[in-house]
């Protein structure tokens, strides 16, 4: 069922221009370039984009996915989390209600850019995965506050299993195989799902890489054991999962 229209109006009338916002985080942070100061502007031609040529999805639609100074094409990413940040919002008015309607939707925000900068760069930037540990250890003392060690401990134990996966990994097979960003985001997921979420978070996260390796094999792509899997994108899809619908029961 919908949540009330005064929960969710606000969330999908913002959500394309958070998308917008999310977009230059995806392609900016990965290249350790300004989100602050510096103006959009065209990634071909470098010329400045005007307010009209800022409408998130109208602008790209009317100007015919190019830009009006150069004719180059305008990188899909950009309409693509735009829509996805509103498809974010729709799904979160459907599952949530109340006051953590707003927490949701900005959780999936968060997810959304750090699974496209990690399918786009295999990056997942300190700057948008740190904050989510604290922020959801905050949540977790908010909605209830005798849970809190518990999400304290889903943390730590998020972290400690991927960085000891990776330390295993690379001692059986000499290279690295798993980052510190998918352990900060392991440590991310569990201080939002806490300890009993964590599983399902890395379960997840697992079938939806294995899901990533077909589908590059079925596009004719080499994938062996040397190739980069993004299991951070995976990851924070797992997280948004659990959070929406809590851990998976066997045999429920």
């Amino acid at each position: 069922m919908l949540s009330p229209p005064l929960d969710w109006v606000l969330p999908l009338i913002a959500a394309p221009f958070i998308g917008s916002f999310l977009s230059v985080l995806v392609v900016r942070l990965p290249k350790g370039e300004d989100i602050v100061v510096a103006p959009s502007h065209c990634r071909h031609c470098e010329r400045q984009l005007t307010p009209l040529e800022l409408v998130p999805l109208f602008s790209w639609v009317a100007q015919g996915g190019k830009c009006r100074g150069c004719g180059a094409a305008v990188d899909r990413l950009y309409p693509a989390i735009e829509l996805a940040a509103l498809v974010v919002a729709v799904w979160a008015s459907f599952v949530v209600r109340g006051d953590v309607l707003l927490i949701t939707v900005v959780l999936g925000w968060a997810l959304l850019a750090l699974a496209a900068m990690d399918l786009r760069d295999l990056i997942l930037a300190d700057a948008l995965t740190l904050p989510l540990i604290p922020a959801g250890l905050t949540v977790a003392w908010w909605t209830d506050a005798t849970l809190l060690p518990w999400h304290i401990l889903g943390a730590a134990a998020g972290f400690a299993l991927m960085v000891a996966a990776g330390w295993s990994y690379k001692a059986l097979r000499g290279r690295e195989g798993l980052g510190f960003g998918d352990a900060k985001l392991m440590a991310a997921s569990g201080a939002w799902v806490g300890i009993e979420g964590i599983g399902s978070v890395l379960l997840y996260g697992a079938v939806l890489g294995l899901i990533v390796v077909l589908l590059l094999r079925l596009t004719g792509r080499n994938v062996d054991a040397a190739t980069p899997i993004p299991l951070g994108a995976g990851i924070a899809a797992g997280l948004w999962l659990v959070w929406l619908y809590g851990p998976v029961v066997v045999g429920a």
